[in-house]
């Protein structure tokens, strides 16, 4: 089968060009500028989909690299309204179907940039865009299911005579920042809890007086950084190889995205040091008025101070105090043990398959396989997490 994700040309593109080609065109070829303004004017934040951040995965980034894009511009300016970025489903997940799947931008959310003041408009570029490209159907993953930008592509959809096919959802956390913060941790943790967490706290200030620090500057993240890219390195991810600084392409992307964010303040770390000891970091991107908390990292050694929990605690003040934030989206699992019961809102988020035709029996065909492999996914992952059950009780 032709992957249809790269049918488009290898070489750069000005912006009118790119207008007039066939979609999908290199996510490279499309103008930064014209991509920046449009985040600015997004329908819906999506930190993991700014330029910084998506061309630094595209570029370099682990198994994620040399993804595409679906473009729409206003007909009358050229003005980019649109950008969703994609892969073919073959390249996905080795489905030989004509189908566009999103390009996983290394964080979990895909929900696609619309203009906020031609949300319907691009939305509908989009789907176009996608059937000139010669696909059947767009698998959107990890999409907030209740947010703006699915709401237009349902709206313009159900115009067309087409529904949505909900694949898989889950519940995940998010935080209230515009909430007093310390009211917001007493609600949600409750007297008894924070209690023993400022006992941790003051436990751990026995190794050097405890603080937390707030990177920002370019002179200041590449340090900041590199010290999150050691803890991280140092823990349970570093253990099964998934840590970024254990592979060439994650390194080089995460070294390249921060700094370029953090020169439009769209991008800080946070450290929580004992002395001179970090003992737990994380990253931070920010979009509109919504922040990311995308990773985090730890000194396991200080395990029993439960530093990742400080940590957010302070993360979480530190949000709630900021007037420019109004949310932030934990991008973290289902039922994450530590995230889940501090950061106690909530949203829908899922896997989404889009007909581009009606009555196309390739759609079918599509949902079907996708069923299959999900199920044989999560067979497996229930396999190897009994395995490792069985070994810890051997």
């Amino acid at each position: 089968m032709v992957d249809i994700a790269h049918q488009a040309a290898i070489n750069p593109a000005s912006a009118r060009d790119v207008a007039t080609a066939d979609a999908p065109v290199p996510l490279s070829a499309v103008d930064p500028g014209q991509w920046r303004a449009l985040a600015q004017r997004a329908v819906e934040p999506n930190g993991y989909y700014l330029p910084a951040w998506e061309l630094a995965v595209s570029a370099s980034a682990r198994g994620r690299t040399d993804a595409s894009a679906l473009p729409a511009f206003d007909g009358s300016s050229a003005r980019l309204i649109g950008l969703m970025p994609v892969i073919s489903l073959w390249r996905a997940l080795k489905i030989p179907l004509p189908a566009l799947m999103s390009a996983h931008p290394y964080g979990t959310l895909c929900s696609p940039l619309l203009d906020r003041d031609a949300p319907l408009e691009a939305a509908a570029l989009l789907l176009q865009q996608a059937r000139e490209a010669g696909a059947h159907a767009l698998v959107l993953t990890d999409v907030a299911l209740d947010g703006t930008a699915m709401a237009s592509l349902e709206q313009v959809l159900k115009r067309d005579g087409l529904k949505p096919r909900i694949l898989s959802s889950y519940i995940r956390a998010s935080l209230d920042a515009t909430q007093d913060g310390e009211a917001l941790l007493r609600e949600a943790l409750g007297a008894k809890k924070l209690k023993e967490l400022r006992r941790q706290r003051h436990r751990l200030e026995e190794h050097g007086p405890v603080a937390f620090e707030i990177a920002r500057g370019s002179d200041e993240i590449g340090r900041a950084l590199e010290t999150f890219l050691q803890l991280e390195a140092s823990g349970w991810k570093g253990k099964r190889g998934t840590a970024l600084v254990q592979h060439a392409g994650d390194a080089t992307f995460i070294r390249r995205a921060v700094p370029a964010l953090a020169e439009t303040a769209q991008c800080e770390i946070v450290t929580l040091r004992a002395g001179t000891i970090p003992v737990a970091a994380g990253i931070v991107l920010r979009h509109q008025d919504r922040a990311f908390f995308f990773k985090l990292g730890i000194d396991e050694r200080y395990a029993r101070y439960s530093p990742g929990v400080q940590l957010t605690l302070d993360l979480t003040r530190h949000l709630c105090a900021d007037p420019a934030i109004a949310s932030a989206d934990s991008t973290a699992n289902a039922d994450h043990p530590m995230i889940n019961p501090i950061w106690r809102g909530r949203f829908a988020v899922g896997d989404v398959l889009i007909p581009l035709r009606r009555h196309d029996p390739v759609v079918g065909l599509v949902h079907a396989a996708l069923t299959t492999l999900r199920f044989a996914h999560d067979t497996a992952r229930s396999v190897v997490h009994l395995m490792r059950r069985t070994r810890k009780t051997v």
